[in-house]
C-alpha cells in the first residue's frame, strides 16, 4: 500500500489533471493506492471570498456560480470515456453547489458565518477534486473507491484545526486495508468533530490527511506530490545556489516545517515518525527527480549542517521588570496567556538574570498578544513591577538545522560569524536542547541577505565578494579588465567577484545580479543613474549583497570624506586613493575605530607602494614586536623614473616629458613634482607606525618655484619647466662627483617625515632604482644596521590594479578557522 497526494498546483489545469491520473495509474500498477486530494488551485481562496462576499450581501451569487462552471468544465474538458460516470459526477458537483449555495444564502441572511458551516465550504474544493478525479481514473480502468474524509477522520471541536482523536480515527480509516479497490481517493484537509460537526485540519492540512491515511493502513510511504522538485537546503526563490536534499531524518523535517519550510505541514511528520514510515516529496511536473525521502536516515554530505529556512514577518515580546526576579510561575503565566488565546510562539530567549523573557510571535497575533498579556498582568504593570511590554516588529527568524550539529564544535561560531560579513545585526538568538537547530532573530529586511550569507558559508564552496568600483579612469579600467582576465583561474579557486556597480563623474551602473564587465563602456553612455553617498547606501540596504566592497580609484576628497557613511551602510573598503588617509588625524582614527566597530575592512595597501606590500610588511613587523627606527624609500614610479634619467644626463624637462608621454605622472606633473603625493605616502607610513602626524607636518622640500607652481595650465607649466634645467643638472653632477645619485625620496624617522632630494651613495639599497621601480627600506630593531627592503614597480595602472585585486581578496570569507 502507497499513499500519495496531491497539492492544489499539481491539479490546476485539465492537463495537469490528467498527469496527475496518469501517476497514480502507474503507481497502481504495483502497489494499491490511497490518493488524497487538495482542492485546485487557488479554489479555497476563492471559497473564502465568496463567504466574506455572502456575509456583506454582496454579488456571491455569481462567484459561486463561476466556481461551479469552471469545475464542470474541467469535468468535461478530461473527456470521460464513461458517459454514464461523468455524467453522474456532473449530478454529484450540482448538487454540492446546490448545498453551497444553501449555505451561502443563509450566510447571507444572518450577515454571518457558523464555524461548521465555514469548515464546510472552504473544504468544498477537496470534494470537488475527488469527484472530477474519480471520473478521470475510471476512464482509465482503474477500480476507485471513494472514503468520506469526514465520516472517518475525528477531531475535536475546533472547526478551524482540531485536533484529531488518533485512536478513532485510525479505527475508522482501517476498515479500507483490505479493500479490493485499486484506488482508495479522499478529499484532504476535511475532518468532523465527534457531535458530526464539520471541522477542518488546518489551512495546507492535506498533508496531514495523507499522514493519517498512511498510517491507519500501514503504508510503505506516503508521498507528497507538489510542483517542487522536493526540499532544498534553503529556499531556491531566495538562494539562487540551493539544492536539492535528498535524504532528511524526521527531526531534520519537523525543524524545518516549523521553521518555514513551506513544502510540508508542520503536523505531518510526527505520526509518520512514529509509524517508521518514510515520506517522499516528489514534484508532479518532473518525474525524472527522484524528490527528497524524509525517514530515519539525514543525509550525509560533506556539510555538516543540512539546511537553513527563514520565517518572516515576526514580532518579539519581551516581558521584564524587578517582577520577573525570583518570582516562581512568571513565565508559565505569559505563556499560558498566549496558550489561551490560541497564539503560536515561535522562539523563546530569558536573560540569565531572569530580569526578561522574550518569544517571537507572527505579527498579525500582535495586537491580540498585546491585550491579553496587559490584561494578564494588569496588576504587576499598575505597581510598577513589570515595565510596559514591549514589541519589536519587522523581524525574521533564520535557523541553520542538522542532525550532526552537536557532534561538531564551532557551529555557533560559523553561524554568527556568516551573519556578521553581511552585515546583519542579531537581536535574539536560541538553541534547542537536541542540539539540531540553531536560531537567530534578526531585522526583517536583512532576511534574504543573512540567509546567503549563511548559505555561502555552510554549504557552498565558492567565496564570493560584490564590487561598487568608483571611478573607472586607466586604474579602474585595468582592475575590471583583471577580474575578467581572471575568471577561468578565480572559478577554479571557487571565487566569485561580481562587480554590482560602477560609478564615474557622470553617474553610475548599478545591477545587484551584477554587470557585464565585457561590455561596460558601452553600458556607461546610455545606461547611467545619478548617484550620490546616499543612493548608494541606499542601494546596500535594499539589496542582498552579502560582502560588497567599495573599490575607490579616484583621487576625490569628497569620496573619501564618504567614507565612515560607507562602512556604516555596511561595505567594506578598498582604497587606491590617498587622500581618506591623509586628511586629519581624527578622520584617519575614526575610519579604523568605525570599520571596526562595523565588523568591516578597510584595505588601502596601493596607498603607499602601488602592487608593492609595504603596508602589511610594516604591519607584521608592528605585530611581531619589532618598532620601526627609520623608513626611507622611492615611493613614486614617476619620480624614479624622472631621476633614473637624469643619471643618463637628459635634462628635466626632458625626462619629466618622457615620464608624461610613457602615462608614469599624473596628467599635470606638477602633481608628481611638488613632492605632495610622496608625501601623503610617508605621512600615511608614519601614522601606521604610531605617529599622530598631520599633512601639514610633513616637510617637503619641492622640486618647483612659486612661479611654475602658479602656472594656470599644465601646458604653460611644461612650457617654463626647462626654467629648472640648469640648476637641476648642477645638483646631478655634484652628486656623481662624489659617486652618487640623485633621489627624491620620502622619510620617516621616529618623530617626524620628510620629502626631499637626496644624494643617494654607491652601495645604498635606493643607489640603482630607476625605470619606475620603488625601493623602500625598513630600518628596526630586527632590521639593522642592514634594513629590510621592498623593490619592485611602483607605478603603472596595471601594477596598481593588481594591488587593489589583492585587497579585494583580502576580504573574501574564510571558511578555513571552521574547518
Amino acid at each position: 500500500m502507497l499513499v500519495q497526494k496531491f497539492g492544489g498546483t499539481s491539479l490546476a489545469t485539465t492537463d495537469k489533471l490528467k498527469s496527475v491520473a496518469n501517476i497514480i495509474a502507474t503507481t497502481v500498477k504495483t502497489s494499491t493506492t490511497a490518493v488524497v486530494l487538495s482542492a485546485m488551485g487557488k479554489v479555497t481562496n476563492r471559497l473564502i471570498t465568496i463567504i466574506e462576499a455572502a456575509k456583506n450581501n454582496d454579488d456571491w451569487q455569481s462567484m459561486i456560480r463561476s466556481l461551479e462552471n469552471d469545475h464542470q468544465k474541467t469535468l468535461i474538458d478530461i473527456n470521460c470515456a464513461c458517459a454514464t460516470e461523468a455524467q453522474k459526477q456532473h449530478t454529484n458537483i450540482n448538487y454540492l453547489f446546490q448545498e453551497a449555495e444553501a449555505k451561502l444564502q443563509g450566510i447571507s441572511l444572518l450577515a454571518q458565518c457558523p464555524d461548521d458551516i465555514y469548515s464546510w465550504l472552504i473544504t468544498l474544493g477537496e470534494q470537488l477534486s475527488v469527484a472530477i478525479m474519480y471520473s478521470q481514473l475510471l476512464s482509465l480502468g482503474l477500480k476507485v473507491k471513494i472514503i468520506n474524509a469526514r465520516d472517518c477522520i475525528t477531531t475535536t471541536e475546533d472547526t478551524y484545526a482540531g485536533e484529531v482523536d488518533l485512536p478513532q480515527t485510525k479505527q475508522q480509516l482501517a476498515k479500507y486495508k483490505d479493500s479490493d479497490a485499486q484506488v482508495l481517493l479522499m478529499a484532504g484537509f476535511a475532518a468532523s468533530s465527534s457531535s458530526g460537526k464539520a471541522t477542518t485540519l488546518g489551512r495546507n492540512g492535506s498533508d496531514y490527511s495523507a499522514a493519517l491515511i498512511a498510517i491507519s493502513l500501514q503504508a510503505q510511504s506516503c508521498e507528497i506530490w507538489t510542483d517542487v522538485d522536493g526540499v532544498f537546503n534553503a529556499n531556491p526563490r531566495e538562494v539562487n545556489s540551493a539544492y536539492l536534499i535528498p535524504q532528511l531524518s524526521y527531526y531534520e523535517a519537523m525543524e524545518l516545517s516549523y521553521f518555514g519550510a513551506s513544502v510540508l505541514h508542520p503536523k505531518t511528520i510526527t505520526p509518520l515518525m512514529q509509524a517508521n514510515i518514510p515520506c517522499v516529496i516528489r514534484n508532479t511536473f518532473n518525474l525524472d527527480s527522484a524528490g527528497t525521502t524524509i525517514s530515519h536516515r539525514s543525509y550525509q554530505s560533506n556539510s555538516f549542517a543540512t539546511a537553513i529556512s527563514s520565517l518572516q514577518n515576526i514580532s518579539m515580546v519581551t516581558v521584564s521588570g524587578p517582577g520577573m526576579k525570583g518570582m516562581i510561575g512568571m513565565a508559565a503565566r505569559v505563556f499560558e496567556t498566549m496558550s489561551n488565546q490560541n497564539i503560536s510562539i515561535v522562539l523563546i530567549t530569558q536573560s540569565s538574570s531572569e530580569y526578561s523573557i522574550s518569544f517571537c510571535i507572527d505579527t498579525p497575533s500582535k495586537q491580540l498578544a498585546k491585550s491579553c498579556l496587559e490584561e494578564a498582568f494588569s496588576l504587576e504593570l499598575k505597581n510598577n513591577l513589570l515595565e510596559p511590554i514591549n514589541f519589536k516588529d519587522d523581524l525574521a527568524v533564520i535557523t541553520l538545522i542538522s542532525d550532526n550539529m552537536k557532534k561538531r564544535r564551532g557551529t555557533a561560531a560559523q553561524f554568527f560569524q556568516s551573519l556578521a560579513i553581511a552585515n546583519v545585526n542579531i537581536v535574539a538568538i536560541a538553541q534547542g536542547s537536541n542540539e539540531r537547530s540553531i536560531s537567530a532573530v534578526i531585522e526583517g529586511d536583512r532576511a534574504i541577505r543573512g540567509l546567503r550569507s549563511c548559505h555561502q558559508l555552510f554549504f557552498d564552496s565558492r567565496q564570493q565578494v560584490e564590487i561598487i568600483l568608483i571611478g573607472c579612469g586607466l586604474v579602474g579600467d585595468a582592475f575590471l579588465q583583471q577580474i575578467q582576465k581572471q575568471q577561468a583561474y578565480l572559478n577554479k579557486q571557487n571565487i566569485s567577484i561580481k562587480v554590482c556597480g560602477i560609478v564615474n563623474s557622470k553617474g553610475a551602473l548599478l545591477e545587484e545580479k551584477g554587470i557585464d564587465i565585457s561590455n561596460y563602456k558601452e553600458l556607461l553612455k546610455s545606461e547611467l543613474q545619478s548617484i550620490d553617498r546616499d543612493k548608494l547606501k541606499t542601494f546596500r540596504q535594499h539589496s542582498n549583497m552579502i560582502n560588497p566592497i567599495i573599490v575607490d580609484c579616484t583621487s576625490s576628497q569628497s569620496i573619501a570624506e564618504a567614507y565612515l557613511d560607507f562602512f556604516q551602510a555596511g561595505y567594506h573598503i578598498v582604497a587606491a586613493n590617498k587622500k581618506a588617509n591623509t586628511l586629519s588625524f581624527d578622520y584617519y582614527q575614526k575610519l579604523k575605530h568605525t570599520a571596526i566597530k562595523h565588523n568591516r575592512q578597510f584595505n588601502y595597501e596601493t596607498n603607499v607602494g602601488a602592487g608593492l606590500p609595504v603596508i602589511d610588511t610594516l604591519r607584521n613587523l608592528i605585530r611581531a614586536g619589532d618598532s620601526l627606527y627609520k623608513f626611507e624609500g622611492i615611493l613614486s614610479g614617476s619620480m624614479s623614473y624622472i631621476f633614473g634619467k637624469l643619471d643618463e644626463g637628459l635634462p628635466l624637462s626632458e625626462a619629466v616629458t618622457k615620464a608624461k608621454n610613457k602615462g608614469f605622472t599624473e596628467p599635470d606633473p606638477r602633481d608628481d613634482l611638488s613632492g605632495m603625493d610622496i608625501a601623503r605616502k610617508v605621512l600615511i607610513i608614519a601614522r601606521e607606525s604610531g605617529l599622530n602626524l598631520e599633512l601639514s607636518d610633513v616637510k617637503i622640500d619641492s622640486l618647483l618655484t612659486e612661479e611654475l607652481i602658479n602656472c594656470k595650465t599644465a601646458d604653460e607649466f611644461m612650457q617654463k619647466l626647462p626654467e629648472l634645467d640648469d640648476s637641476i643638472k648642477l645638483l646631478s653632477q655634484q652628486a656623481q662627483a662624489e659617486n652618487c645619485v640623485l633621489r627624491y625620496i620620502g622619510i620617516v624617522n621616529q618623530d617626524s617625515c620628510q620629502v626631499k632630494i637626496e644624494k643617494i651613495p654607491n652601495g645604498s639599497a635606493l643607489y640603482s632604482v630607476k625605470e619606475g621601480e620603488n625601493a623602500i627600506s625598513f630600518f628596526s630593531e630586527y632590521y639593522q644596521p642592514i634594513p629590510m627592503v621592498l623593490r619592485g614597480y611602483g607605478a603603472g595602472a596595471e601594477v596598481t590594479a593588481a594591488g587593489i585585486f589583492s585587497d579585494v581578496i583580502k576580504i573574501l570569507p574564510s571558511k578555513s578557522s571552521f574547518v
